[in-house]
């Protein structure tokens, strides 16, 4: 059997998950909701939501809007060695698939969002993710589609030769980057909703009859046309015994998740008592990779930039850390105490921290004090990381701070509860969608009231 055809046999046949991974799964059902629901409130949410509204209605046009928006929150779940965001399309992609065809099974959509993160994240893996986002290719845009078919085949209850066909279709369609993204009316986010969109129309193909090339990972295709050569054994390795999804970290607040190590090394720094007024210097050694992305400064009204940015993720951490939960990150001037201390953060490159790269994305700090002091640390995991993880407080936490400032205390309290029910009962999954397409509507009209 080609890599295809096994995880195809896996998706479609969709066992249970075992009461572990059952458990897994909702915390990062309910940590996706929330990012689904904070990408809403944002300006970038709120022009999807317009271009939904102007174009197209229907079930695509819903899943591509509303992958759209869980992702471009930022604060949704990263597999690190994959450098994929699975649970950002593959839980609101799924749960916007159960509520249009009235899907009530909760076994199956449980089935249908580990079968989605499993797909996406093994291609992440087969595809080295943090190997080809730095040559342009971004890993969770490639692999939105095939997630999605592999949910997508789950819930039609396709066969296996069936979903083997969608996701092998989904793979065709699949893109590899949105070219530049870091601007103020970037269509990254579109990007991506739509690339979840076709995963979708490939499952739905493959249920009309379509077939598709299943030896598209173990032949020369990927090779010939994106210099890509998969190591399809991650694809399909210990499919029955392992899941990836125990492997998937949770984000603690709203940045790219490249900047988080060396954030976290200067928070544990001023928690010894160091005050951010007494530092003349800053050095964050990162690793390699990672530093052309995160060495810069950022640009107004771009929200990117501000997420994206070593130095004013850290000043932003150690002079106003309330503003790390705020998911727009794109205020109109820096406050003079921030962009103060982004002037003394400098950025260097520090081979040694690549040797558990890329499972592990460490950071080593070094700052130095009016009074001559020197301090330092080295942070491998941040909270939320597998060795670190969020439980059940932590992820409902994290969901009322993001959820609230979007639809107010008592509506968010409800959403979580429901977000929480979803892998248990059906109608939860349909009430929380409703839930969410009105608090889609409300935000677009600003008619949102909060409590």
């Amino acid at each position: 059997m080609t890599a295809l055809q096994q995880l195809g046999s896996y998706v479609a046949n969709g066992r249970p998950p075992s009461a572990s991974l059952f458990a897994r799964a909702r915390l990062h059902v309910v940590d996706s909701v929330a990012a689904w629901i904070a990408g809403i409130g944002t300006a970038e949410g709120k022009t999807l939501l317009a271009f939904r509204r102007e174009t197209e209605a229907g079930l695509p046009a819903a899943l591509a809007t509303h992958c759209a928006l869980a992702r471009l929150s930022e604060i949704d779940d990263i597999h690190l060695a994959a450098m994929t965001t699975a649970g950002g399309v593959v839980v609101p992609g799924a749960l916007t698939m159960a509520a249009s065809l009235k899907i009530t099974d909760p076994a199956a959509l449980a089935a249908a969002i580990v079968g989605g993160y499993e797909a996406m994240i093994r291609l992440g893996l087969a595809l080295h993710g943090p190997t080809i986002l730095y040559r342009g290719i971004w890993p969770s845009y490639f692999g939105a589609g095939f997630g999605i078919a592999a949910a997508a085949s789950r819930l039609m209850r396709l066969d296996e030769r069936q979903a083997a066909d969608a996701l092998a279709f989904a793979l065709t369609l699949s893109a590899p980057g949105v070219g530049h993204h870091n601007a103020p009316t970037t269509t990254r986010w579109l990007a991506v909703g739509l690339a979840a969109r076709n995963g979708l129309l490939a499952a739905q193909a493959a249920r009309a009859g379509f077939t598709s090339d299943l030896n598209l990972l173990d032949g020369r295709f990927l090779t010939s046309v994106y210099d890509i050569q998969p190591d399809t054994a991650d694809l399909t390795r210990d499919l029955d015994q392992h899941s990836v999804l125990a492997e998937v970290s949770f984000k603690p607040w709203c940045a790219a998740r490249q900047t988080m190590a060396a954030t976290q090394a200067l928070k544990d720094i001023l928690a010894r008592g160091v005050a951010p007024e007494e530092i003349v210097e800053i050095e964050a050694g990162v690793l390699p990779p990672h530093h052309g992305m995160i060495d810069h400064g950022v640009t107004p009204r771009d929200r990117a930039s501000h997420l994206t940015s070593l130095p004013y993720q850290m000043a932003l951490a150690a002079m106003t850390p309330e503003a790390m939960v705020d998911v727009q990150q794109s205020p109109a001037a820096i406050p003079v105490p921030v962009s103060a201390l982004m002037a003394k953060v400098k950025v260097t490159q520090n081979e040694r921290l690549l040797a558990r790269y890329p499972r592990v994305w460490p950071a080593h700090v070094r700052i130095a004090t009016q009074a001559g002091a020197v301090h330092e640390c080295e942070v491998e995991h941040v909270p939320g990381d597998g060795r670190l993880p969020f439980d059940q407080a932590q992820v409902d936490d994290k969901f009322r701070r993001f959820a609230t400032p979007v639809v107010g205390h008592e509506a968010a309290g409800k959403m979580l509860a429901l977000a929480a029910a979803v892998l248990d009962d059906g109608a939860a999954a349909h009430q929380l969608f409703g839930q969410i397409e009105q608090a889609c509507v409300a935000c677009l009209d600003g008619a949102n009231s909060h409590n």
